[in-house]
């Protein structure tokens, strides 16, 4: 039997709850901003230890409201290189320059040195990405530098449901934190978005930007520029019965992890990015790094044609200033981005990942890696 590269989870329980949820939503014809968006908020910011949440259509939209709410139009926000597209195109749509910074090697996130580098007179932003779930040490410290010169610190944290550093989740480090539900993610909707934020000024913005714009659910006055960034009710419920199990799975994949660490632990130049102390990373991702020269796409069909087991996309093969659509936004070289990105593989990581299917990615990886360094 094959691995796949990733797996969506919903046991017999779990479909029986969302088919019960889906017929109550039917019946009673309240598809959007009704009682399951508000128990899906609720139950999402209790999880984080967050005061508010606005559920979202996206993660994308809820990156990009938010820079409305801080106000990026026309000035730069700090991005880091190692991120996906919907980072810069976010702060494009919301009227913003990306600026792109380097990142720190061992967490392939922003560092306060990074950021720090890419500041300019116009920053209104800084956007800290957890790739993989995993939440970098220096967050207080970039933090502290962002309050220092007035500029807003925001988390893309569509990677890290459930992750903490030194006890305090994800999305709840700066002025707001972004989650997506695309059905990869660790858990998800469907599609769907997160905005977590203290602040009861940001929750009452997001409102009403994800609404088109309208001053109240039942009028007809726009007072922002907003959009059609509504949850459904449809999608509200899924998410609400996948929460519960977000710490089951985190469980689940950090048993995993553990595995894999102990496995390249044992192999020369082939390193896995280290949990560093006081983080407690959910791994949406496994990231691993090949030794320099490797062919990264022999690597993978070797592991895929010899061994049944499917590498994931990178996190990510391309850095961000590097993608064509931000051509106009491109600043020199950034070398450590530019490394990581073309060594990276993700090994598998499921919810319910089997100790077979662990022991298959295992003997897989360390059989091509031994047979290409040899």
């Amino acid at each position: 039997m094959g691995v796949p590269a990733a797996r969506i989870v919903f046991d017999e329980d779990d479909r029986t709850a969302v088919a019960d949820a889906v017929t109550e939503i039917l019946s009673t014809g309240n598809l959007t901003l009704g009682p399951w968006t508000q128990r899906f908020e609720e139950a999402f910011a209790a999880e984080h230890g967050a005061t508010h949440a606005v559920a979202v259509s996206s993660g994308t939209a809820a990156l990009e409201i938010l820079l409305r709410t801080v106000g990026v139009n026309d000035r730069d926000v700090v991005v880091p290189a190692v991120t996906f597209y919907a980072t810069a195109g976010a702060v494009l749509h919301a009227g913003g320059r990306p600026v792109v910074a380097d990142v720190d090697a061992a967490t392939l996130a922003l560092s306060a040195a990074t950021v720090e580098a890419a500041l300019t007179p116009a920053t209104a932003a800084v956007v800290l990405v957890h790739i993989g779930g995993l939440i970098t040490p220096e967050v207080d410290a970039i933090r502290q530098l962002c309050d220092a010169r007035g500029i807003a610190l925001v988390e893309d944290a569509a990677h890290a449901h459930g992750s903490s550093y030194a006890g305090r989740a994800a999305g709840t480090f700066g002025r707001a934190g972004a989650f997506s539900f695309y059905p990869t993610k660790v858990i998800t909707s469907g599609e769907g978005g997160m905005i977590l934020t203290e602040s009861s000024e940001v929750r009452d913005e997001a409102r009403i930007y994800r609404d088109q714009g309208k001053g109240s659910f039942g009028t007809n006055h726009h007072v922002r520029l907003g959009a059609a960034w509504r949850m459904s009710e449809l999608h509200a419920a899924v998410g609400s019965v996948h929460l519960r199990r977000l710490k089951e799975f985190t469980e689940n994949r950090r048993r995993v992890a553990r595995r894999y660490d102990t496995a390249l632990a044992a192999l020369d130049g082939l390193t896995a990015l280290p949990e560093p102390s006081g983080c407690r990373s959910n791994y949406y991702k496994y990231v691993a790094l090949l030794p320099r020269g490797t062919d990264r796409a022999r690597f993978k069909q070797e592991v895929s044609e010899r061994f049944g087991v499917r590498l994931s996309g990178e996190v990510y093969d391309l850095p961000l200033h590097q993608q064509p659509v931000l051509a106009p936004y491109r600043a020199g070289a950034l070398p450590v981005a530019e490394d990581v990105c073309a060594r990276q593989i993700c090994l598998p990581v499921h919810s319910d990942m089997t100790e077979g299917e662990i022991d298959q990615v295992v003997e897989a990886v360390a059989s091509v890696h031994r047979d290409l360094a040899g």
